[in-house]
């Protein structure tokens, strides 16, 4: 089983590194590799989830697939890798994308159909999410009555802090805003039916979309268990805290320890490690309907 926690080619030093994922700069593209690193409460820990990059890349280009006649993506190849990227072709197949550089939207574009995580906790103290107004006395885990459009700010360090529609406007121009809350309700509008009768329910997601000579381009990743809210179906009760196909056991066991939830990270043990792993594999094996290359 091989595991990533950054890529290492000698020669060849990334353009960045985020919380998962290391991008190489080609140009008018990116290599983006899909690591198994894994943040909890914005925080990089130091053990790696087998798998997960495998299962963010290969979930994503399943969506993206699905999904394309809604909006363009940014996908150019999973399979072919430029040189000198070929010569590591066995370490970034699986996990690895070459995508088309946009220009990325300064906004986090959130979609809820329930009311869950940070949307809770701003209904409880407003009666609102991002200034829309919401029935009164919904329950943790509701279903809202339709899918919302929630955008956030995208934050350098810390947490996004969620806006109303009208800051995004002004962050991006009301015509493109309007535009991206379009495209993201109709993503997540589509990718919640889907998974439905699949017995998954997507309660939320994020979206990222960037410009290419003026096109809006769907890019990042798509409804992966990292950018999602999946709760089994099966288990949907809501009044509280759902199960879900994520890290629910590393943040209940980083909850449990007591841990700051300050750097350094602390390790893992290899039952919270194997849990998070069969999640994120069964989330896909769900989504896909297949086992994971």
């Amino acid at each position: 089983m091989k595991v990533l926690w950054e890529t290492q080619f000698a020669g060849l030093t990334p353009a960045a590194r985020g919380k998962v994922r290391d991008l190489y700069d080609l140009g008018d593209r990116l290599l983006i590799v899909a690591t198994d690193r894994l943040s909890a409460f914005d925080v990089v820990l130091p053990t790696p989830i087998p798998d997960k990059g495998r299962v963010l890349t290969q979930l994503s280009l399943f969506w993206f697939n699905l999904l394309r006649d809604v909006i363009p993506n940014h996908v150019l190849s999973a399979v072919e890798f430029p040189a000198p990227f070929d010569r590591f072709k066995d370490e970034l197949t699986g996990r690895s994308m070459v995508v088309r550089k946009t220009q990325p939207l300064p906004i986090e574009c959130v979609v809820r159909g329930y009311v869950s995580g940070s949307g809770w906790k701003e209904y409880r103290a407003t009666g609102k999410i991002c200034g829309i107004p919401l029935p009164a006395g919904l329950r943790e885990s509701d279903r809202l009555p339709k899918p919302i459009f929630t955008p956030a700010t995208k934050a350098v360090s810390g947490h996004d802090e969620n806006i109303s529609f009208e800051q995004a406007a002004s962050l991006v121009g009301k015509e493109l805003a309007e535009k991206v809350r379009a495209v993201g309700l109709e993503l997540y509008g589509r990718a919640a039916a889907y998974a439905e009768p699949r017995g998954i329910i997507l309660a939320d997601t994020k979206f990222e979309f960037g410009l290419l000579n003026d096109e809006l381009i769907w890019i990042d990743e798509a409804l992966t268990p990292d950018s999602s809210r999946f709760w089994p179906a099966a288990h949907y009760s809501p009044g509280g805290p759902q199960t879900s196909f994520d890290k629910q056991f590393v943040r209940d066991y980083l909850e449990r320890m007591r841990w700051p939830k300050t750097p350094p990270g602390p390790e893992l043990p290899p039952e919270v490690v194997e849990a998070t792993r069969a999640k994120y594999r069964e989330a896909y094996r769900i989504l896909a309907g297949r086992e994971l290359d």
